[in-house]
């Protein structure tokens, strides 16, 4: 198989390899405890934006696409951009089991908006066959996610200091702070935003 990837494609595994690192290194935190593999999970991410830019204008460049690449591309981004930033989130102190629900449900509004983004991006497309616009967030604009979590923890708070505190609700614990994902999540999936495409 390999034999059959062009060089977008290797462009794009280093796209999920920048992710799995990324959760990988957020994991490693929560074992050991230092703070450079945090700041290595994070920094991790912005990698994984400029190879999945990168892919695509190679791809264009050397008018190599493809119907593998196009998964390849979306199966990188769910790791990337969908399921480490909901691993950060969860390094940061959002663990509480209302918490897990907001995570859980931010990954699979990004999957489904990258599933749907692939099912309609050819009847989206001109003449010319480019999408002018997305239908939702891309799944990308989660890194804005990440930046916020990177921002407050290099200010301290983080952990038992979250801003907003958390709050008991049933049998288990929201922080505030987790509403985000949902928000973002939604936005992802939404009909009606419409975000012009670069």
């Amino acid at each position: 198989m390999i034999r059959d990837f062009h060089l977008a494609d290797f462009i794009t595994l280093m796209n999920g390899f920048a992710g799995i690192g990324a959760v990988l290194s957020f994991m490693d935190f929560l074992v050991t405890h230092r703070m450079t593999h945090f700041w290595l999970g994070a920094a991790l991410l912005p990698v994984a934006l400029c190879m999945d830019v990168l892919d695509g204008r190679v791809a264009r460049w050397r008018s190599e696409s493809s119907p593998l690449g196009l998964e390849m591309d979306s199966l990188a981004d769910v790791v990337s951009f969908g399921v480490a930033p909901a691993a950060m989130g969860f390094t940061v102190g959002l663990r509480g089991a209302w918490d897990a629900l907001c995570l859980v449900y931010f990954v699979g509004c990004g999957i489904s908006r990258l599933a749907r983004y692939n099912a309609t991006a050819a009847e989206l497309a001109d003449a010319k066959g480019k999408v002018k616009y997305f239908e939702g967030m891309p799944i990308p604009s989660s890194l804005l996610l990440a930046a916020l979590l990177a921002a407050l923890v290099a200010a301290g708070h983080w952990g038992d200091t979250l801003p907003f505190g958390h709050v008991e609700i049933g049998p288990g614990i929201l922080h505030p702070l987790a509403l985000i994902y949902l928000v973002h999540g939604s936005a992802m999936i939404s009909k009606t935003l419409r975000i012009p495409k670069p």
